[in-house]
């Protein structure tokens, strides 16, 4: 089923209690201005009301490209506020991926650049197609990396190699990326969205509580002291421990079948 967005470079359909959040501008390989991103916003909190998972995928040629510097991020005779962008449109669509309830799957074909990379980098589970890489050119154009990029790469693939990334501005090929641990899967590129469906499919299956509260330990995990993390584990367990789905959980396991999670 196709939904109706607020901008028509988006597009979102459903299947079963999965939505995929469709990238759609072919001919800028889906680059994002302010009203793309905020409307984006929108579309991922709508679609973690209605669903139990998300794909946010983009088209064949690439994923995104990053910010569209022909609008209102162009440099102009006027001073600019670069990071105006940012506080208004960019980082709070990357934080409420953060707080999603709900698990995000990544479908990268192609490029993801600038922003476009830490928009792919925010997934819980990164699957990408031989054709991706990931890009931060922003030196080339006097500029630093955002979206929470410097986050994202230095957490995942080290300082050094992130400082290599963003200074050199030089593409990171996906089969790299595996190997660095950027990236989950993967897969040859027309077996890239079936493969994100499938695994989109399964956690949608699956204990939808466990799952948000997986989520939030794993993010306030690399902000945190070990102790606070276990502390913070505490916590979240008993909400978990509260929920219908550990009880049918135990109950499947002691009677050696599948658990049939509610929604």
């Amino acid at each position: 089923m196709t939904i109706s967005t607020l901008d028509d470079r988006l597009v979102i359909t459903r299947e079963g209690r999965v939505s995929t959040v469709r990238l759609h501008d072919p001919k800028t390989m889906n680059s994002m201005d302010m009203p793309m991103a905020l409307a984006l916003r929108d579309e991922l909190r709508a679609a973690a009301k209605t669903s139990s998972c998300i794909i946010l995928a983009g088209g064949e040629r690439g994923f995104c490209s990053g910010a569209n510097l022909s609008g209102d991020l162009a440099p102009g005779d006027q001073e600019l506020d670069a990071g105006l962008a940012l506080e208004d449109a960019f980082n709070p669509l990357v934080e409420t991926i953060r707080t999603l309830p709900v698990p995000i799957i990544t479908a990268v074909r192609g490029a993801a650049a600038g922003v476009g990379a830490s928009l792919a980098m925010a997934g819980d589970i990164i699957v990408c197609g031989r054709s991706a890489y990931f890009l931060e050119a922003f030196a080339r154009i006097g500029l630093i990396p955002d979206g929470g990029a410097a986050w994202f790469l230095t957490r995942s693939v080290g300082r050094v190699r992130a400082m290599e990334l963003m200074m050199l501005a030089e593409k990171l090929p996906a089969e790299k990326a595996l190997d660095w641990g950027l990236i989950t899967r993967l897969v040859e590129d027309d077996a890239l969205e079936a493969e994100a469906m499938k695994i989109a499919q399964k956690l949608a299956a699956g204990p939808t509580q466990a799952l948000a509260l997986i989520r939030q330990s794993s993010w306030a995990a690399a902000d945190s002291s070990f102790t606070e993390s276990l502390q913070l584990e505490r916590i979240l367990q008993r909400d978990a421990g509260n929920h219908p789905d550990f009880a049918e959980g135990v109950a499947a396991f002691k009677e050696k079948r599948a658990a049939r999670f509610g929604s």
